[in-house]
């Protein structure tokens, strides 16, 4: 539990240096290496698009990642079942249990201590359980950290073809570029400043095809109607139409949060919180 606690504080600072290394290499590196002569650039540019997508995409992973922790779920444990129906009952660290009313993939964490409706997991690079408050989000954030960082990618990889002048037609030329490198690096034939570079090609690869992965899987899940805990529980859920799964995590204004970051406007949830 106490790897678990750390590893709940180290992830988040984790993300956020990783963050700003990116945008300190993108504004200060990569774009500017894109003018040749920023007197004679025109308006629509490739540099200036590059830098207008890459500062839309950071705007909406970072709007999303402030929303999943602002919109934290709901403590359920503190509301005791006051109807007759039946109760779910949560293992708290001291042993005793928490009663609240039966609703569907409640789940007593005991990072956050806090009893969730619906949850799904807890992540540790917001430092949060996502449930059925900050699910779409979430999905929202891990899509365009995806973007973001394959974005920076083939920035970086542009940026390192005209410095050493090297071409990247081959596949393979990516994949020999670390051990290549470090072999220069060593060596004395390669800067500091380069070689960090490359290094951070490798760990946006990374990180993009995770958060693309785990976006993917995400939603195939609540297109069944299911969360990860129900999954790793066994719990079997009631059929419903894939529409309809969609509609309560992404409401029906689903347009407005996929071009900007705001709450989760609209969905069955917020709206029976309304009543």
């Amino acid at each position: 539990m106490l790897v678990l606690r750390v590893l709940n504080v180290v992830a988040p600072a984790y993300f956020l240096c990783i963050s700003l290394v990116t945008f300190v290499l993108q504004l200060f590196l990569f774009i500017p290496s894109m003018f040749k002569d920023p007197s004679t650039t025109p308006l629509f540019s490739p540099a200036l698009l590059h830098g207008a997508l890459f500062l839309f995409l950071s705007a909406n992973a970072l709007g999303n990642y402030i929303l999943v922790i602002q919109n934290s779920p709901e403590d359920l444990g503190k509301c005791l079942n006051s109807g007759g129906g039946a109760e779910v009952v949560a293992d708290r660290p001291d042993g005793s249990r928490s009663p609240c009313s039966a609703l569907p993939s409640t789940h007593f964490c005991r990072l956050c201590a806090r009893v969730t409706q619906r949850h799904d997991h807890h992540c540790f690079f917001t430092g949060n359980c996502i449930g059925s408050r900050n699910m779409r989000n979430f999905i929202m954030f891990c899509l365009y950290t995806s973007l973001a960082c394959l974005d920076s990618l083939v920035a970086g990889v542009a940026y390192i073809s005209a410095v050493l002048s090297m071409s990247f037609a081959n596949p393979l030329a990516f994949l020999t570029l670390l051990p290549h490198s470090i072999s220069q690096f060593f060596s004395g034939a390669l800067l500091s400043s380069e070689m960090f570079v490359i290094l951070m090609l490798y760990l946006w690869l990374g990180i993009g095809l995770a958060c693309a992965g785990f976006c993917s899987h995400q939603i195939l899940l609540i297109l069944r109607g299911q969360t990860r805990y129900q999954v790793r529980k066994g719990m079997v859920v009631r059929a419903r139409p894939w529409r309809k799964n969609l509609q309560d995590v992404f409401g029906k204004r689903w347009l407005i949060g996929l071009l900007i970051p705001v709450l989760n406007v609209g969905s069955d949830y917020h709206r029976h919180k309304d009543k």
